[in-house]
């Protein structure tokens, strides 16, 4: 084990870094919630730094044991609320900002992703915080971005920058989410502003129900360290991801085309089995977990870092909250928004 070099004395914080886990910062030991959230207040500028070093910080410790406390924690921690637009999964809203992670079945894995990476602006910062510890399994997984960009095959690399990534919804009841939900209207007109606004290309079926179509870059340069990250769903949505049983039955129903989601290449084009199996490759070799202890609180960058979900047993109940908002634009997208293919 390693710790950095920070004095607590000056700063309060140290870091502790373990192979495998991510960054953990221990927070005064037996402090109530007034004064751990002063301590978060006193030290969110050397939390925020160690975050922008390290993409992900866990602070342990901490009296977090309900929805309230842990919005006082995010007030303490995160300047500006964000919102969470074109909603893709379902998830419990507690009020104030803060919701449950997301509400799939404990024996889904969730692969790492970049929140909202589809979306014109999106959170910068993610705070995750454990009410209720599971039984087995169930860490919030992380993997650095950066690095993932740099293993990456540079060929595979110069392709995304040069064409972007393209994203395909199918909205269905049966599937994935209704229309409605994601844009949180019943209004035909209201979605189609939305999209309109955001830069999402959008087709009505003749049943009521919607495809929509979006390219986005699938490398940014963070607005604050300067550092290009690998930002994108590609993976995450593609359908050679999917577990194979899973994948069948979904194209039996559906079609190809089809599906609830959908990635290609920017232009189009799908990658092979063996490029998408290397860029999840790439995931796996990144991602860090750590169990999680009730009280525990991990800030996410989500531009430098994506997060994911290991499958569980037991109950399990994490808290998330959105902030610190980021234009795409502010972050030199090596490809511009669209919502056509490239070269189309």
């Amino acid at each position: 084990m390693t710790t950095f070099a920070a004095s607590p004395a000056t700063t309060g914080v140290v870091p502790v870094r373990e192979p495998g886990k991510p960054v953990v910062v221990h927070t005064p030991a037996g402090a109530d919630l007034d004064t751990a959230v002063a301590w978060l207040e006193e030290h969110r500028a050397a939390v925020q730094a160690e975050l922008h070093r390290s993409g992900a910080v866990l602070l342990r410790g901490l009296p977090v044991r309900d929805a309230a406390a842990f919005a006082r924690a995010r007030d303490a921690l995160i300047q500006r609320r964000a919102g969470y637009k074109e909603k893709a999964t379902p998830r419990t809203d507690f009020g104030e900002g803060v919701f449950s992670s997301t509400d799939l079945p404990a024996v889904q894995p969730i692969r790492l992703h970049n929140e909202n990476s589809y979306t014109l602006d999106f959170p910068g910062v993610l705070l995750f915080g454990c009410v209720t510890a599971p039984e087995e399994g169930g860490a919030t997984t992380t993997g650095d971005m950066r690095e993932a960009l740099r293993l990456l095959p540079p060929e595979l690399v110069a392709r995304f920058e040069r064409a972007g990534w393209l994203l395909v919804r199918n909205y269905s009841e049966l599937a994935g989410l209704p229309w409605q939900k994601t844009f949180a209207t019943e209004d035909r007109a209201v979605a189609e502003a939305y999209c309109d606004e955001n830069t999402v290309g959008y087709e009505w079926t003749d049943d009521d129900s919607l495809v929509t179509r979006q390219r986005r870059s699938a490398v940014v340069t963070h607005p604050v360290t300067g550092e290009r990250t690998w930002f994108n769903h590609f993976a995450f949505w593609n359908s050679r991801t999917l577990d194979p049983d899973v994948r069948e039955v979904l194209v039996d129903t559906y079609g190809e085309d089809g599906l609830p989601f959908n990635t290609y290449l920017g232009d189009g084009s799908r990658l092979t089995d063996a490029e998408v199996d290397t860029i999840n490759a790439v995931y796996d070799r990144v991602t860090v977990r750590e169990t999680w202890q009730v009280g525990d609180l991990m800030l996410v960058d989500n531009i430098l870092c994506a997060h994911g979900r290991e499958a569980f047993r037991g109950d399990r109940k994490i808290l998330v909250a959105m902030g610190e908002p980021v234009a795409l634009a502010d972050c030199s997208p090596a490809t511009r928004p669209s919502t056509t293919p490239f070269g189309a």
